[in-house]
């Protein structure tokens, strides 16, 4: 029995993770001077900066809006893996256990 649910987890597990490769999420500096693109599986996929917003002068600055915008979106993806998780669990859960399926929700 624990076998056939392992290797069901591990199914679900890398379909979960097929899925957050596909889901992007976005994370801006703020102002629109960095914005960063990952994927559910928190992999940076995209960078953009609007070079006319920024002081290239300012290294510091720079350094900084990209830092926000990149913790912004992995933060995000953070989120969306939960989510996903969550619901793998939901699904898991025998239908017979009533309102014990709230603990993951």
């Amino acid at each position: 029995m624990f076998e056939n649910l392992l290797g069901n987890l591990k199914e679900q597990q890398q379909q979960i993770k097929q899925q957050l490769a596909k889901t992007i999420v976005t994370g801006d500096s703020g102002n629109g001077e960095v914005i960063v693109e990952s994927n559910g599986n928190r992999a940076i996929v995209n960078i953009k900066i609007d070079k006319n917003k920024l002081n290239w002068e300012d290294t510091e600055q720079v350094e900084e809006l990209t830092m926000i915008a990149v913790n912004k979106a992995l933060d995000l993806a953070m989120e969306k893996e939960a989510e996903a998780s969550q619901g793998m669990m939901q699904q898991m859960m025998p239908p017979d256990l009533g309102n014990l399926k709230g603990l993951f929700s």
